[in-house]
């Protein structure tokens, strides 16, 4: 009988996904050290791939409760980035999934590395229903204040959609001008499907729209922190001044105007 290569052996293993199939491999009590480093490596690979499908399922638990009682509910996630920096706007996206989505790895967009949240986006931008992006500009931030600017934003993300939802799931935050029924979701976008997939969206568009900023104001390091008062951005300020892209109600941005 002619015994298996330690190569082959890996190669069979690459293409099973199950932990009974792989204890069930004839090789699976083959005592060679490289074997059972094969056999090791898979099964943490499944295993991994199991949790990351038991995590995907957590996250459309809202959306599954929705759509049990409301079979043909079209269910709208929101999200928001950009509260936090000292220039730039404020990005709202809506999102509302395809029927059978299958995002695996999905989650809260700053919790994803850029490679993959850039290849999410692009995922989803190509097979979701709808998406739309909406944006409350810095003098819109600073005449309403960063938490009625964020409103505006998504209200707009919303009159952008080519689809007219009947449940929204937003990110921690109540829109009173929404007629249909609303879920506020304190950390929504690492508990929901649909904010995740709006978080992404929306940082990836915010991110690359801070780069093409940087090319425009190139001493505040826009395109590594996206506004963000960090150290280099802060030197700029202190050097350069104040842009029209800067909030001038955020400090210390308000301190140097005064």
């Amino acid at each position: 009988m002619t015994v298996k290569t330690i190569k082959d052996i890996e190669k069979e293993l690459l293409e099973i996904m199950s932990l009974e199939e792989l204890e069930r491999h004839p090789s699976y009590h083959d005592s060679r050290k490289g074997v059972q480093k094969a056999f090791t490596r898979q099964r943490k690979y499944i295993q991994k791939q199991l949790q990351m499908q038991q995590d995907y399922e957590a996250m459309c638990k809202y959306e599954n409760e929705i759509l049990t009682n409301h079979p043909h509910a079209i269910i709208c996630g929101i999200d928001e980035v950009g509260r936090g920096p000292l220039a730039g706007p404020v990005i709202a996206s809506a999102v509302v999934l395809e029927h059978n989505h299958n995002y695996i790895g999905i989650n809260d967009s700053k919790k994803l590395n850029k490679l993959t949240r850039d290849d999410l986006n692009l995922k989803l931008q190509s097979n979701v229903t709808s998406w739309a992006i909406g944006s409350a500009s810095p003098e819109e931030i600073d005449k309403l204040n960063i938490y009625e600017a964020t409103k505006l934003a998504m209200y707009r993300a919303i009159q952008n959609l080519d689809v007219e939802p009947t449940h929204y799931l937003i990110d921690a935050m109540h829109l009173e001008d929404v007629t249909e029924p609303q879920t506020s979701i304190i950390k929504g976008d690492a508990k929901s499907v649909s904010i995740a997939a709006a978080s992404i969206i929306a940082k990836v568009y915010r991110d690359n729209l801070m780069e093409d900023y940087h090319d425009q104001y190139p001493h505040y390091d826009f395109h590594n922190n996206a506004g963000y008062g960090t150290k280099k951005h802060l030197e700029g300020l202190k050097y350069y001044g104040v842009t029209p892209i800067h909030r001038k109600t955020f400090e210390p941005i308000k301190s140097l105007l005064s």
